[in-house]
């Protein structure tokens, strides 16, 4: 017996049309036979080996410190803890100028930690390090929300349990709660590393656009789109094919996640 009504199909595969038909038809655009000599550009080796390196950083980064914010987040009864969940979603709903601009204020040259470093002869805008800030800034909140929702549906019981026994904090993190959220962790982890490879807007306003040094993925494919077409469709399906394999993964690490809770439950 179905579970949903039978009219569901209907919005089902119009959803799936319009998801599927505008890749679809850039796929039949792409020079298949040209791809190879494409990809061996130099701007293309650039952008890609640039984005690698500043999207490997970034979720170095967002490690460090989504762990133990969405650890707190979801653990900490403190109210002005809970009030500061709010702050860390905003990342996710601004525009990503605004978030830009954001960075700009901040860390620029005339920002208002920026002034205060480039007194030191500190740069921040328009340099590599820039493109890995904008990066872990709207980035960040995937991994947060997405470990934190595992680690209040998982509960805390184990780790009461392992702190009646006389285990430090510490020791209660690493041998009980990272190993329960392992899949949470991973999953978020996939999803904010996706998150900073296709990061365009914030970027390219803080950042800029420098062959080599800001210039990242997707900036390279919209500047080539007028200039260059065929490079530009090349590098939107390694693109594309680097986030389908990263979504498949946190969709696989997710279910584990969700089977996991389960069993612990």
């Amino acid at each position: 017996m179905n579970q949903f009504p039978r009219w569901a199909w209907v919005p089902f595969w119009l959803g799936i049309a319009f998801l599927a038909i505008p890749l679809a038809a850039m796929f039949v655009r792409v020079p298949w036979s040209a791809l190879p000599d494409l990809l061996a550009s130099d701007r293309a080796q650039d952008a890609l080996r640039l984005a690698l390196l500043t999207c490997l950083i970034t979720t170095a980064i967002v490690l460090l410190l989504g762990v133990p914010l969405a650890l707190v987040l979801a653990r900490s009864r403190r109210p002005w803890v809970r009030a500061l969940r709010t702050l860390v979603t905003v990342p996710m709903v601004l525009p990503p100028v605004v978030a830009g601009l954001a960075l700009l204020t901040a860390f620029g040259r005339r920002g208002l930690i920026g002034a205060h470093l480039s007194a030191w002869g500190i740069d921040i805008g328009f340099t590599t390090i820039a493109v890995v800030i904008a990066q872990t800034f709207v980035a960040l909140p995937y991994l947060v929300i997405a470990l934190e929702g595992a680690l209040r549906s998982a509960g805390s019981r184990y780790e009461r349990v392992a702190a009646n026994l006389g285990a430090s904090p510490s020791r209660v993190f690493w041998r009980v709660t990272v190993p329960i959220a392992a899949p949470a962790i991973a999953s978020g982890t996939a999803l904010a590393f996706a998150r900073a490879l296709g990061e365009f807007g914030a970027t390219l306003t803080f950042a800029g656009s420098l062959q080599g040094t800001t210039r990242t993925l997707p900036l390279e494919i919209y500047l080539l789109r007028e200039s260059d077409s065929d490079l530009a469709l090349a590098l939107s399906v390694v693109l594309i094919a680097v986030a389908v394999v990263i979504v498949a993964i946190s969709t696989k690490l997710s279910s584990g996640t969700g089977e996991r809770v389960v069993a612990h439950g």
